[in-house]
C-alpha cells in the first residue's frame, strides 16, 4: 500500500515537473513578439523605395556581405562594433544604395532630353553613277560618271527649345531620385534597428544560460543533500528521485539555451557580415535602465521632421504630380533645332566646308485616346503616392505610441519580475533550510526551484522587451543611428 502511494505521488510530481517545465519554455515566445515592429518597419522601407528601388524585402536586413575571413581567436564583439560592421556589409543597405545609383541613371537620361546632343563623324566613299539610269541622257555626254572618291568630316547638334513633357519627365525623376536617397539614408536605421535586435536576442540567450547554470548547481545541491538524507535514513527514496528528474530537467534546459544561443550567434553574423564560422563573444550587457517620460505628441513632431523614410513618400507625392503633369504636356508643341558643319571633297586638300540647319516645331493633332489614357493612369498614381503618404504619417504616430506603451509596460513587467525573483530565490532559500533541517521532505525544494526558473526566466524577458521597445522608439522617431545609445543605455 506505501508503494503504490509512492508511485503514485512521484507520477503526480512529474506531470507537475512537465507542466512548469513546458510554462517556462514558452515564455520567451513573448519576447519574440515585441520584435514584431522590425519586420513591419522593414515592409515600410521596401514599399517607401517606390519603382527605383532594387528587390528589397525585410528578408534583405538579415543579409550582409561577408567581410574578411574567419581567424581562429575569439573575438570581441560589441554593440557598437556590431552595429558598424551592419552599417559597412548589410545587404538591405546594400541594395538600397544601389536603388539610389539606379534613381540617379534614370535622372541623368531624362535630364539628356534638356541638353544638347553633339555628334561627331568622319567618312570615305567611293561611287561611280550612271546618269542613264536616272533618265538623264545628253547627246554627246558620258552618261557614266566616275569612279571617284568623297571625304567628308561632320559635326551634328540637336537641341530642344521647347519641349514640356521632357521638362516634367526630368522633374519627376529629380524627385524620385531625392526619395531613393532618402529611402537609402532611412535603411541606415533598419540596420541599426535589425542589428540591435539580433544582438539583444544574444544577450538574453546567454543571460538564460547563465541563470540556468546557477538554476542546476541549485538543482545538484538539493541532490545531493537528498541523497545524504536517504543514506542517513532520515529521507525517503522519493526524496531522491524527485531531487534527480530535477537535475535532469536543468540539463535538458541547458543544452536547449545553449544551442538557441548558437542559432542566435548566427543570426547576428549573418546581418553584419561575419563569416559563419567565426567565434565571438559578447561584450555588452543587458542592464535595465529607465526611459524619461516621452510627450507622444512631441515625439511625433520630431518624428515629422527627422523620419527620412517621410521625406521619402513626400518626394514620391511631387514625382507623381511631376509625371501627371507631363502626361498632359504631351498634347502641346515641341521646338527643336538640328544642324551639321563639316568639311567635304575628294581630297584633305581638294575640300570645302558645308553646313545646314534646321528648325523643327512638332505638334500632335489626333491622339486623344493615348492623352487621355496616359492623364488617367498618372492621376491614379498620384492619388496612390498621396494616399499611402499620409497614411505613412499616421503609421509612424502609431509607430511612436506604440513604443511608448510598449516601453512603459516592459518598464513594470521589469520591475515585477525583478520582485518575483526575489521571492522565489527567497522561498527556495526557505524550503531548502526546512528540508536539510527535516522538517519536511523536498517537494517544496522542487516546487520553489520550478519558480525561481520561472521569474528568471520571464526577467530575462522582460529586460529584452524594455531594450528593444527603446530601440524601436529611437527607429520611430528616425534617430536610431545616431541616438541608439541614449536609448539603450538610458536617458
Amino acid at each position: 500500500m506505501t508503494c503504490a502511494l509512492g508511485l503514485l505521488l512521484f507520477a503526480g510530481y512529474q506531470a507537475s515537473a512537465q507542466s512548469s517545465a513546458s510554462s517556462s519554455a514558452t515564455a520567451p515566445s513573448t519576447a519574440s513578439g515585441t520584435s514584431s515592429t522590425i519586420p513591419q518597419s522593414q515592409s515600410q522601407l521596401s514599399n517607401a523605395s517606390g519603382s527605383n528601388g532594387s528587390q528589397v524585402t525585410s528578408d534583405s536586413f538579415k543579409g550582409s556581405i561577408i567581410e574578411g575571413k574567419a581567424t581562429d581567436g575569439v573575438l570581441d564583439l560589441s554593440l557598437d562594433e556590431a552595429i558598424q560592421r551592419g552599417l559597412r556589409t548589410n545587404l538591405g543597405l546594400i541594395l538600397q544604395t544601389s536603388s539610389q545609383k539606379n534613381a540617379s541613371g534614370q535622372r541623368l537620361e531624362q535630364l539628356q532630353a534638356l541638353l544638347p546632343t553633339a555628334n561627331g563623324a568622319a567618312s570615305y566613299s567611293v561611287e561611280q553613277i550612271n546618269l542613264a539610269a536616272e533618265g538623264i541622257k545628253f547627246p554627246g555626254l558620258n552618261p557614266i560618271i566616275g569612279p571617284f572618291q568623297v571625304m567628308d568630316f561632320r559635326a551634328y547638334l540637336t537641341q530642344n527649345l521647347v519641349n514640356v513633357p521632357a521638362l516634367q519627365n526630368y522633374i519627376a525623376a529629380k524627385h524620385s531620385f531625392q526619395a531613393a536617397k532618402f529611402t537609402a539614408e532611412d535603411a541606415r536605421d533598419m540596420v541599426v534597428l535589425t542589428v540591435g535586435n539580433a544582438y539583444l536576442l544574444c544577450i538574453a540567450d546567454q543571460s538564460r544560460i547563465t541563470a540556468v547554470n546557477a538554476e542546476l548547481a541549485t538543482s545538484k545541491l538539493s541532490l545531493d543533500q537528498a541523497t545524504a538524507a536517504h543514506d542517513a535514513g532520515t529521507s525517503p527514496r522519493l526524496d531522491v528521485l524527485r531531487a534527480q528528474v530535477d537535475y535532469q530537467n536543468e540539463q535538458q534546459t541547458l543544452i536547449a539555451t545553449t544551442n538557441d544561443l548558437a542559432k542566435a550567434k548566427l543570426a547576428l553574423a549573418r546581418t553584419i557580415g561575419l563569416p559563419l564560422d567565426q567565434q565571438f563573444r559578447l561584450t555588452d550587457s543587458e542592464p535595465y535602465q529607465s526611459l524619461d517620460t516621452i510627450d507622444p505628441q512631441a515625439a511625433f513632431d520630431q518624428a515629422l521632421k527627422g523620419r527620412k523614410d517621410l521625406a521619402a513618400a513626400s518626394e514620391q507625392v511631387k514625382s507623381a504630380s511631376a509625371q501627371k503633369t507631363a502626361a498632359w504636356t504631351q498634347q502641346l508643341p515641341t521646338a527643336t533645332v538640328s544642324g551639321d558643319f563639316g568639311d567635304e571633297g575628294t581630297t584633305i586638300g581638294h575640300s570645302h566646308s558645308t553646313y545646314s540647319a534646321t528648325g523643327t516645331i512638332n505638334a500632335p493633332i489626333l491622339q486623344i485616346a493615348k492623352t487621355r489614357g496616359d492623364e488617367q493612369v498618372a492621376s491614379a498614381q498620384y492619388e496612390t503616392a498621396k494616399a499611402k503618404y499620409s497614411d505613412q504619417i499616421q503609421q509612424v504616430n502609431a509607430d511612436i505610441r506604440d513604443s511608448i506603451l510598449d516601453i512603459r509596460s516592459a518598464a513594470r513587467l521589469v520591475e515585477a519580475a525583478q520582485s518575483n525573483v526575489d521571492l522565489a530565490t527567497e522561498a527556495l532559500s526557505e524550503a531548502q533550510q526546512r528540508f536539510h533541517s527535516g522538517v519536511s521532505d523536498n517537494l517544496p525544494v522542487s516546487q520553489a526551484q520550478s519558480q525561481t526558473e520561472q521569474a528568471n526566466d520571464q526577467y530575462i524577458s522582460a529586460l529584452y522587451q524594455h531594450n528593444v521597445a527603446k530601440l524601436s522608439l529611437a527607429r520611430a522617431l528616425g534617430i536610431a543611428q545616431t541616438n541608439y545609445k541614449d536609448y539603450l543605455g538610458g536617458k
